[in-house]
């Protein structure tokens, strides 16, 4: 994360341990939470690989950048835009219309993942890891910088993650979805400068909230009769 190596592995351990509390409930409560509760262990899982970014960067340590940096991205590029609408589609109710487009969300995050990951385990140029501003920036080329406007690759992205949050039959999912989308315009207009590093940062954060709605069981809550 930005700031500092402390700060990487302190959320990520606070992260860590409430994703692993909401998976045990989520055990306990319905199986259904259980995708929706892992997200708060990948990202405990990203801020540890940003740690060892930093202590890399801390130790002129080049290959434990590029390692630390790998592992971040990892999460940034490939299991965000796979992860989430699959974790959607899994929570669905079995007979929900919603769950056929939520399955072509997860497998076109999982092709676009692909084209945005698996370059850069062949490229290791294209990773550049720099301090600005006390911020980690990952100033990285993209294979599909050499097919369409990186711009238009970030609206692919944000759609692919925000999206299948956003129809959700759940009222706290599309809640979240909004989240999301306000820390994307925060991380837009004032974080540019280290954009990656504070939006992963900021979306970890907050999926706390995704802790709060498994242990206290809202989506059952809401719909009782779908949610079993």
């Amino acid at each position: 994360m930005c700031f500092s190596e402390p700060v990487s592995f302190g959320v990520g351990s606070l992260l860590l341990a409430g994703g692993v509390f909401a998976s045990w409930k989520a055990y306990k409560i319905n199986i259904r939470y259980l995708p929706v509760a892992m997200m708060p262990i990948m990202a405990a899982i990203q801020q540890f690989a940003e740690g060892f970014v930093w202590m890399g960067m801390n130790d002129g340590n080049s290959d434990m950048v590029w390692l630390g940096a790998m592992g971040f991205i990892f999460f940034s590029w490939f299991m965000w835009p796979t992860w989430i609408p699959f974790s959607i589609y899994f929570l669905e109710p079995p007979n929900s219309k919603r769950k056929k487009l939520l399955l072509i969300f997860s497998l076109a995050g999982l092709f676009f993942g692909l084209i945005l990951y698996i370059p850069h385990l062949l490229n290791s140029g294209w990773i550049n890891v720099g301090i600005n501003n006390h911020s980690l920036a990952y100033e990285d080329t993209m294979f599909l910088d050499y097919l369409i406007p990186r711009w238009l690759t970030y609206v692919i992205y944000m759609f692919l993650i925000i999206t299948p949050l956003l129809i959700s039959r759940y009222f706290h999912m599309r809640l979240f979805g909004l989240t999301l989308t306000a820390i994307i315009a925060i991380v837009w207009f004032f974080l540019t400068y280290a954009y990656i590093s504070f939006f992963c940062f900021l979306a970890g954060i907050a999926t706390i909230h995704l802790i709060y709605i498994i242990v206290y069981n809202k989506c059952c809550q809401e719909c009782p009769n779908l949610f079993k």
